[in-house]
C-alpha cells in the first residue's frame, strides 16, 4: 500500500496519517562503553569486470545469515545506473557473486537510475529487501522486494515509504532504509532530505507490522547534521544509519558528509531507539582505497563482537566515482 500525504500544509504535519508516537522496547539506562572500529585493511568486494552491471563501483552492503550462509545485497554500479545484487559467502569475507536481482523498472515508479541502497532482512521464510529507487530530480522513495531464495525477486507494485508533505524535513526524500525487528514491530531508520539548498539530510525512524504498511515518528527527526560552517564531520549530511541491539543498548552507526565531501561514520547509542546520544569522535577510513570515504555501514552481532561491513573509497565525490570498494571490520 503506497503511504500518502495529502494534508495541507496549514493543518501542519501532526494532523497527517501516518504518524504515531513511539519508543522501541526500552533498554537499561546505563552509560555505555565507547567503541571502537577495527577495519580489515582490505576490501572483500571489489567491482566487476568489464561490462558488467557493477563494473564501476560496489557500495551499500546489506548482509544476512541463512541457512548456514551470508548473503550481502549490495549496490553497484555501471557508470548509469545503480542496481542491487546477491553475493554469498561461507565466512563473510569471500563472496561469491550470483548476479543482479533488483534493477529500475522501466514504466514503474522505481523507473529512474537507482534500485540499490538496500536493507535486507530474512522473516517469514523470505528475504525482504527495502531499497531506495528515484530519479534524476533527486526525490527518493522506498520500496520492497521479496524473495524465497535471495535470487528472483517480486517488487510491490507502489512504494511503502513515501516522502513527507510540503515543507516537511523529508519532503524531498526518504532513502538510505535500515530495518530491525524488536517486539513484534519491524522499525525502518532512514535519511530525509528537505528542499533546503543545499539540503539538510537527517535521520529519522517508522515503524510497521508487516513491512509494507508504515507510520513515522511525528517527532522526527531523531539525529540532525552538524550546522552548515560548523566544521561537524556531518555539516553537509547525516545518513546511511545502521542499527542494533548491543551490549544493552541500541547503537547507530551513521555516515557524515563534511563540508569537501570526505565522509566518516559516527556512533551513536540509545535506551529506547529515539533519543540519541553520539559517541565523541569519529570513524575514518585507514587504508588507501578508503581514506577519504567510509560510509555504507551494515552489523551483525557476533558474540561479544559486532561485524561490520561498509563502503569505502578514495575521492571526495557526492554520490558516485568514488572508486567504490566494500570493506569488513569489527566493533569492539
Amino acid at each position: 500500500m503506497r503511504v500518502a500525504f495529502l494534508c495541507p500544509a496549514v493543518l501542519g504535519l501532526v494532523s497527517c496519517g501516518h504518524y504515531a508516537d513511539f519508543t522501541l522496547p526500552p533498554l537499561p539506562a546505563t552509560q555505555p562503553v565507547p567503541v571502537a572500529l577495527i577495519e580489515q585493511p582490505q576490501p572483500v568486494l571489489t567491482p566487476g569486470a568489464a561490462g558488467e552491471w557493477d563494473s564501476s563501483e560496489v557500495l551499500n552492503p546489506s548482509v544476512v545469515f541463512h541457512d548456514g550462509q551470508f548473503w550481502n545485497f549490495y549496490s553497484g554500479f555501471d557508470g548509469k545506473i545503480w542496481s542491487t545484487g546477491a553475493a554469498t559467502s561461507s565466512d563473510g569475507n569471500t563472496w561469491i557473486r550470483r548476479g543482479r536481482v533488483l534493477a529500475p523498472d522501466p514504466g514503474a515508479w522505481d523507473r529512474g537510475y537507482i534500485a540499490a541502497n538496500g536493507s535486507a532482512l530474512w522473516r517469514n521464510n523470505e528475504f525482504l529487501c527495502w531499497y531506495q529507487a528515484g530519479e534524476h530530480d533527486g526525490v527518493m522513495r522506498i520500496g520492497l522486494a521479496r524473495s524465497p531464495d535471495g535470487l528472483h525477486f517480486r517488487k510491490e507494485p507502489h512504494p511503502v515509504l513515501d516522502v513527507g508533505p510540503y515543507m516537511s524535513w523529508d519532503e524531498r526524500a526518504v532513502a538510505d532504509p535500515y530495518v530491525i525487528e524488536a517486539g513484534g514491530w519491524l522499525y525502518l531508520y532512514y535519511l530525509g532530505q528537505d528542499r533546503a539548498v543545499p539540503p539538510h539530510q537527517r535521520i529519522g525512524v517508522a515503524r510497521s507490522r508487516d513491512g509494507v504498511s508504515w507510520e513515522k515518528l511525528r517527532s522526527n527527526p531523531i539525529v540532525d547534521m552538524s550546522a552548515p560552517g560548523s566544521g561537524g564531520m556531518d555539516e553537509s549530511g547525516a545518513g546511511e544509519p545502521a542499527v542494533f541491539v548491543w551490549r544493552g543498548h541500541y547503537w547507530m552507526l551513521i555516515t557524515g558528509r563534511d563540508a569537501h565531501e570526505h565522509r566518516t561514520l559516527a556512533a551513536l547509542w540509545s535506551n529506547d531507539g529515539v533519543r540519541w546520544t553520539r559517541q565523541a569522535g569519529k570513524f575514518a577510513g585507514g587504508q588507501p582505497w578508503d581514506q577519504t570515504v567510509l560510509c555504507d555501514p551494515a552489523v551483525m552481532v557476533d558474540g561479544d563482537r559486532v561485524r561490520v561491513w561498509f563502503g569505502g573509497g578514495d575521492r571526495p565525490r557526492p554520490d558516485e566515482g568514488l572508486h567504490g570498494r566494500i570493506g569488513a571490520g569489527t566493533l569492539q
